[in-house]
């Protein structure tokens, strides 16, 4: 049996969203990434810079972002893992695949 999926207790679904990290720790801060999966708990994510690690992070999954009116899903939460990857056959810098919680959540409509 796979140890990996027997910690996940919630389904994932793979969604490539835009995403940015609007705070980590106490600093405010303006980060992209896109998301690769997201369940109940949490989110797994890839972007170009290393982000801080600290104890807290807000980040916002931007939803329906090709219709007329985006709705944004604001999250708060913890990183919980972080590792870099190789650049895939040159295409652009190395990334970080960050792994973060999601804790509370609001939705945030474009006026």
């Amino acid at each position: 049996m796979n140890l990996l999926m027997d910690q996940r207790r919630t389904r994932r679904f793979k969604l490539q969203l835009p995403l940015s990290i609007t705070r980590s720790g106490v600093a405010r801060t303006t980060l992209a990434g896109r998301t690769k999966d997201i369940s109940s708990s949490g989110v797994l994510f890839t972007t170009d810079r290393e982000p801080d690690v600290a104890s807290s992070i807000e980040y916002v999954i931007t939803l329906n972002h090709d219709g007329t009116q985006p709705v944004n899903l604001r999250c708060v939460g913890k990183i919980v893992r972080m590792e870099r990857t190789p650049p895939s056959l040159g295409e652009g810098p190395l990334a970080y695949q960050v792994a973060a919680t999601l804790e509370r959540y609001e939705f945030i409509r474009e006026q």
